[in-house]
């Protein structure tokens, strides 16, 4: 009995949507990346990011950079991208005064920078903590999502598809390191995609393309040729939250021990 194309890629379809992680398989390619870039071989890159903290001035450009590439909602709680700032007293952090503890903030994000409305004393320090998401090799949120809209691609890239998406906002809860926020325009979730539009084309991202000092970088762990293993090689890299074992592929050079 002869089988029609159409009917059988139809019932695959259906099946793999019903079954977890050939779900999210689907998923991938129900996107339709790699024939947005024909040239791309998936199998031969796993991307990751190197942060130097060192090196940040907290300008806000990567920002600014990511709403308008990846048409984020303008209102400043939604980032897939943010800076932080971190002030650190010389005075006794055990003092009950609340000026003596060290502080946190991001105004809009930082995407207009930061106002100096910190005292600088001998022994204080401040320092710019970029954030996003962490690309997780053992991702929670993709163990979550329900309909595999969450997934992760062969090149180790955390994607959203927002097509599969239900705006559940399991995935939102279950991410650690709160990169996820759900679109109002769309009611489905939204999160850095590692500008995969624009690494599967040979381009890096648009925080790392607009960066003035080179505290960004892309890197591709399967290029030996890559920099980005001369880096892990000669910096004390850190990732954010250890102890949740998720295998985060941004790596941050001079990461204090207070953001950690």
């Amino acid at each position: 009995m002869s089988v029609d194309r159409r009917q059988f890629l139809a019932d695959a379809t259906k099946f793999l949507l019903l079954t977890g992680a050939a779900g999210q398989a689907w998923a991938f390619v129900a996107e339709g990346r790699p024939q947005d870039a024909p040239d791309y071989d998936i199998a031969r890159h796993w991307w990751a990011m190197f942060i130097d903290i060192e090196k940040c001035i907290g300008c806000g450009r990567c920002v600014e950079a990511c709403k308008i590439e990846n048409d984020v909602p303008d209102e400043p709680f939604y980032f897939r991208t943010w800076v932080e700032r971190y002030y650190i007293p010389a005075r006794d952090v055990t003092s009950p005064r609340a000026e003596d503890h060290p502080k946190v903030d991001s105004p809009d994000g930082g995407r207009h920078g930061f106002p100096d409305i910190y005292p600088k004393e001998d022994g204080s320090k401040s320092f710019f903590v970029p954030k996003l998401c962490n690309q997780c090799a053992h991702s929670p949120c993709v163990q979550v999502c329900p309909v595999g809209a969450t997934f992760e691609s062969p090149d180790g890239v955390v994607l959203v598809d927002k097509d599969y998406c239900i705006g559940c906002r399991y995935c939102v809860q279950a991410c650690p390191y709160g990169c996820r926020f759900i679109d109002p325009r769309t009611n489905t979730v939204d999160k850095c995609s590692l500008c995969y539009h624009r690494i599967t084309k040979g381009l890096t991202t648009a925080c790392c393309e607009v960066c003035p000092t080179g505290a960004r970088q892309l890197g591709d762990l399967r290029n030996p040729a890559d920099p980005i293993h001369e880096l892990l090689r000669t910096h004390k890299v850190q990732v954010l939250k250890p102890n949740m074992a998720t295998g985060s592929k941004v790596y941050y050079n001079g990461l204090d021990a207070s953001v950690r």
